[in-house]
């Protein structure tokens, strides 16, 4: 088998969104390809619908049901022992991928003799193929024979996982998964993965259609989300510390897990949930502090965030009442003056 795609799929039934997912995979030029439709518990009629598909094309599609809910990682993972392919992809079930999306990969890494290839993708509101804004997913002093110095650069900045097909050696030589029950796992596995590959390349086209709307997931903060956001941090710094990385690189691994356990975590908490507390906060703040003390002194740190942040978190690091209150006090001001304009 040239390739398998394996597609982590709860509750997407509504709107067409699991549809039109599957329609654009059982659709890919590339013919010798599997499609591991893995039902993660869905309450919805999702597992029906992936049942239609492997009834129509049972050459190509394969469909697991999971018995109870183990969020994507678990699905992926589900997905990852059932696979045969030669090379591996993943697919958000709410997206979809342009008709040559696999073949161009691959052809790309047949060409370069590449072990994972990817492009860029398209940020999209509806569903179609008409581009919407591009995201350049990854950058050309990433890309090629990937020594320690590109090692680092996708340490710090890995891309998503979704525009990308790996050789599926590689994942089974070094033991290569994700964590389950919680969200953000690609943020854990992303950055690990990339430290197993040897080649990387890319097609400079947005062929990826990565779907917007209000029931992803990207768009709901919880305070068990942030939680999730930090479990797969430490568990990324765990699975780093077991498979000898964090000598080789230290302050890579510092500033993503500065960058990830804390500053988005902190920020996206505070502007996102609806009564954030100070006891998370802090809590927060203390993990940091207990992992990394001396955080702020990393150069990647002082390059990478902004000014405005920096000065934020030094207040905080000073005084967590203060520094909450006055955040509080700085959205409010905000809102209202946003509220204002609209006037």
């Amino acid at each position: 088998m040239r390739l398998s795609v394996i597609v982590p799929v709860y509750n997407m039934a509504a709107e067409g969104k699991l549809n039109f997912c599957m329609d654009s995979l059982v659709n890919q030029t590339v013919q010798d390809i599997e499609i591991i439709a893995v039902d993660d518990a869905s309450a919805d009629q999702s597992l029906e619908i992936l049942r239609t598909y492997q009834e129509r094309y049972p050459d190509k599609v394969k469909v697991i049901a999971c018995p109870v809910n183990r969020k994507q990682g678990g699905a992926k993972n589900t997905g990852l022992k059932a696979a045969s392919g030669e090379w591996i992809g993943f697919i958000d079930s709410d997206d979809w991928v342009a008709p040559d999306f696999y073949e161009r990969l691959l052809k790309r890494a047949d060409e370069t003799g590449a072990d994972v290839a990817g492009c860029d993708y398209s940020l999209v509101s509806r569903h179609g193929f008409e581009t919407g804004t591009v995201v350049k997913n990854n950058t050309a002093d990433q890309t090629g024979i990937l020594d320690e110095e590109k090692h680092r650069k996708l340490l710090l900045c890995p891309g998503s996982m979704v525009i990308k097909i790996y050789r599926h050696s590689v994942i089974k030589e070094n033991g290569l998964d994700f964590p389950e029950g919680i969200f953000y796992e690609d943020n854990c596995a992303g950055a690990l993965w990339s430290l197993y590959f040897t080649h990387f390349e890319r097609v400079d086209e947005p062929l990826y259609y990565y779907y917007q709307h209000d029931a992803s997931t990207v768009h709901r903060i919880t305070k068990e989300r942030c939680r999730d956001r930090m479990r797969a941090e430490e568990i990324f710094y765990e699975e780093c510390g077991k498979r000898g990385f964090l000598e080789r690189y230290p302050e890579e691994i510092e500033f993503r897990y500065t960058e990830l356990y804390y500053v988005i975590t902190l920020f996206s908490y505070l502007q996102g949930v609806r009564r954030p507390r100070l006891s998370f906060v802090k809590e927060l703040r203390r993990g940091m502090m207990e992992r990394y003390p001396h955080f702020q002194e990393n150069r990647y740190y002082r390059e990478r965030i902004g000014e405005e942040e920096r000065r934020l978190i030094a207040m905080q690091c000073r005084s967590d009442v203060r520094f909450y209150w006055y955040y509080r006090l700085k959205l409010l001001v905000r809102g209202v003056k946003s509220l204002l304009r609209k006037c």
